[in-house]
């Protein structure tokens, strides 16, 4: 409400807003990698028709990955449904309670790490993409939003970053006023998730572990590619770019 972190995120220079954001998604594109060691076969294949499809269908290259590795998957004899079953989640009372302890040592802590590596990140990738929008009002309103619902369980609401990465890129829509379509899309399927919990959580241990790294990785390879692209655009401002790239990229923690 003071307006200190939008003062804060006005003063971080585009590009090394651009560098955070290439960093944090960069740790989850190197998850192919480790994938390609597990089913190099399945592996290839997917980025082969992701490739394609940018090419072909640039809209639909990450979901052509998907039929092509889900296809190869089952070829190879690599799912195993014995264990899944269509289930509603079903809701569960639970009363709350007021801990003091608990705001400290859990409370204090989540606001931390929620301001780091949720809203930092998720401001880059609005500005990252052109929405030059005040923090503030955003901040206010997921924290309004938290308190109402932590009683129900939902006390993490926040800025989305590698989902926004996803939905607020040129992929998304080539008009950025039109991509909040793919925003209220992602709602929808969030929805159907919660309602599907256990029949989702079943669906994805039924697939393999190489295929879901692929899928996600190659998910946000446009992001990255965006994030790398504004990060070096500056002459002046590359090194310091490419420090920030580097040492999000890395996931070290200097305290712990």
């Amino acid at each position: 409400m003071t307006g200190t972190f939008d003062r804060l995120m006005r003063r971080i220079p585009a590009s090394i807003a651009a560098a955070l954001l290439a960093g944090v998604l960069f740790k989850i594109g190197l998850e192919i990698c480790v994938a390609a060691e597990q089913q190099p076969l399945l592996v290839v294949a997917m980025l082969l028709a992701y490739l394609l499809g940018k090419r072909l269908l640039p809209r639909y290259a990450v979901l052509a990955a998907l039929i092509v590795g889900s296809g190869l998957a089952g070829v190879f004899g690599l799912l195993n449904f014995e264990h899944f079953e269509l289930q509603l989640a079903v809701p569960e009372w639970t009363t709350p309670s007021f801990s003091l302890a608990a705001v400290i040592s859990i409370g204090i802590p989540l606001f931390i790490v929620a301001m780091a590596s949720q809203n930092l990140p998720g401001m880059a990738v609005l500005r990252a993409n052109g929405y030059d929008v005040p923090a503030s009002p955003l901040l206010t309103t997921t924290g309004l939003t938290s308190i109402l619902l932590a009683p129900f369980g939902s006390h993490g609401i926040h800025m989305a970053a590698i989902s926004a990465a996803i939905c607020a890129g040129p992929e998304a829509h080539e008009d950025p006023k039109k991509r909040y379509t793919a925003a209220i899309w992602c709602g929808v399927f969030y929805g159907i998730a919660g309602i599907f919990g256990a029949t989702l959580a079943a669906l994805f241990a039924a697939l393999p572990k190489a295929l879901i790294l692929s899928i996600a990785a190659l998910a946000l390879f446009a992001s990255i590619i965006g994030g790398l692209t504004q990060a070096m655009s500056e002459p002046k401002e590359r090194e310091a770019a490419l420090t920030t790239f580097l040492v999000t990229a890395s996931g070290m923690t200097l305290f712990s």
